[in-house]
C-alpha cells in the first residue's frame, strides 16, 4: 500500500490521476488521507477477498481509464480484473511484488500445492493477458520462472523504490540518540525490519559474534518489531555467544528516530533467506548508508554493481564473510562506500525517478496496444 501511495504522490506531480480499487471494507484506515481517490468494494470473502461488487464496478467505469494496474498476485482482483479486461479495450497490467519467487515454493509446500490447483484456471490466464508483468529488478523476474512450469506472460523489469528521507541527518540522528544515548560514538551495525525467521537475524547474531573482538565499538542494533516471540531466542543465543551486552533491541523504530538509526549506523545489515525487494535496503542507501545482504534480497546485483554494499549468499558463512570484509576496510574506502550508497539510490531506488520511468513505460505500452 505504501508503495502504490509512493508512486501516485509521485505521479500526481506532472498530471497524472490515480484511483485505487480496493477490496478492503469502505473506512479502512489505510485508504484515508491518501494523494488519490479510492473505491472500498469489500469486505472480501475469506483470504482471497471475493467480492461481487467488483466486475459490475470494473464494467462501469473502466472507460474511464487509460491503464489498470493489478498489485499483488492470489487475490480475486487479479482475476476480476481479468475477467472484464483480458479481450476489452483498456489494457492492464500486473506487478507481482515478488509473490512469484520459489522461494515460497519451499518455504511452505503445502501452500503451493494450493496456489497449483488454482494456477491453471486463474493466474496463469492474468499474466498471460496482461499487456505487460512487471517487475521490480532482473533478479526477480528470472526467479518467477522458476514457480511454474506453466508459465507465460510478456515481461517487463520497470524497476521500485521509496521516497527520500523526510528529515535533516544531524536532528534525525539527535532523536536516536536522545533515545539511546549510550550509543553514542559506536561503530553501529543496524538491522531494521522484522524480527522473523526469514530475515536471517540467527546468522548476523552469530556473524557479529564471530568480529566483536576486532573493535569493541563495534556495536550491533536489532531494531523492529518481534514475531511469534522468536526475540527471546535470539536473546538468549547472544547472551550463550557472550556479546549480549554489545546488542542493542530497540523494538520498532518510527519517525525521526527510525531515519537517525539509519543515518547513525556504520552499515546496514540485512541476512534474508528472501526479499523481492527490500524498502529499508532503500532506505538505507538513501541515508548514505552501505548495506550488507544476502543475495537472497533481489536487488543485491544492482547494489554491488555500484558499490554501494556487499552481498553473500545466505548462511553462517555469508553472514560472517560480509561483516568480516566489512571490517577490512580501510576508512577511505568505508567513506567512498557510503558516497556510492547515495548516488545508488538516487539512481536506481528514488521514488520520483521510479514512477515516472514506469508510468512514462506504461504509456509507451498502452499507445502500442491502440489502434491507428
Amino acid at each position: 500500500m505504501e508503495g502504490v501511495r509512493q508512486i501516485a504522490d509521485a505521479a500526481r506531480a506532472w498530471g497524472q490521476t490515480t484511483t485505487v480499487v480496493s477490496l478492503e471494507a469502505p473506512g479502512a484506515p489505510h485508504l484515508e488521507g491518501n494523494p488519490f481517490a479510492s473505491v472500498a468494494l469489500g469486505p472480501g470473502r475469506l483470504h482471497y477477498g471475493y467480492t461481487p461488487r467488483l466486475v459490475p464496478w470494473l464494467r462501469e467505469h473502466v472507460q474511464e481509464f487509460d491503464a489498470v494496474i493489478v498489485n499483488g498476485l492470489w487475490q480475486y482482483g487479479g482475476l476480476g480484473v481479468w475477467r472484464v479486461l483480458h479481450r476489452g479495450p483498456v489494457p492492464y497490467f500486473v506487478f507481482p511484488h515478488g509473490m512469484l519467487d520459489p522461494y515460497f515454493r519451499h518455504a511452505f509446500p503445502l501452500k503451493h500445492l494450493k496456489k497449483w490447483l488454482y494456477w491453471p484456471w486463474a493466474e496463469y490466464r492474468v499474466l498471460r493477458d496482461a499487456r505487460a508483468v512487471m517487475f521490480t529488478c532482473e533478479e526477480e523476474r528470472l526467479l518467477a520462472r522458476k514457480s511454474f512450469w506453466l508459465y507465460r506472460c510478456r515481461e517487463e523489469v520497470v524497476g521500485y523504490g521509496t521516497a527520500p528521507p523526510p528529515v535533516d541527518p544531524d536532528v534525525a540522528s539527535e532523536a536516536f540518540h536522545e533515545r539511546f544515548p549510550e550509543l553514542r560514538g559506536k561503530r553501529i551495525v543496524l538491522f531494521l525490519s522484522r524480527v522473523h525467521e526469514k530475515k536471517g537475524c540467527d546468522l548476523l547474531i552469530n556473524a557479529f559474534a564471530a568480529v566483536a573482538g576486532k573493535d569493541p565499538l563495534l556495536h550491533l542494533v536489532i531494531a523492529g518489531p518481534s514475531l511469534k516471540g522468536l526475540e527471546v531466542g535470539l536473546r538468549e543465543q547472544a547472551r550463550a555467544l557472550g556479546i549480549g551486552d554489545r546488542l542493542t533491541w530497540a523494538g520498532m523504530l518510527t519517525g525521526a528516530v527510525k531515519w537517525g538509526a539509519l543515518y547513525s549506523a556504520e552499515v546496514f545489515a540485512l541476512t534474508s533467506h528472501q526479499e523481492n525487494f527490500g524498502i529499508a535496503v532503500a532506505e538505507a542507501l538513501a541515508c548514505g548508508t552501505p548495506v550488507l545482504i544476502s543475495n537472497k534480497i533481489n536487488i543485491w546485483r544492482e547494489i554491488v554493481a555500484d558499490g554501494a554494499g556487499l552481498a553473500a549468499p545466505d548462511t553462517q558463512a555469508g553472514a560472517r564473510e560480509l561483516l568480516e570484509k566489512w571490517c577490512k576496510l580501510l576508512p577511505q574506502e568505508r567513506a567512498e562506500m557510503r558516497a556510492q550508497a547515495r548516488n545508488c539510490y538516487e539512481r536506481r531506488f528514488d521514488i520520483r525517478a521510479v514512477a515516472r520511468r514506469m508510468m512514462s513505460r506504461v504509456e509507451q505500452l498502452v499507445s502500442a496496444s491502440r489502434p491507428d
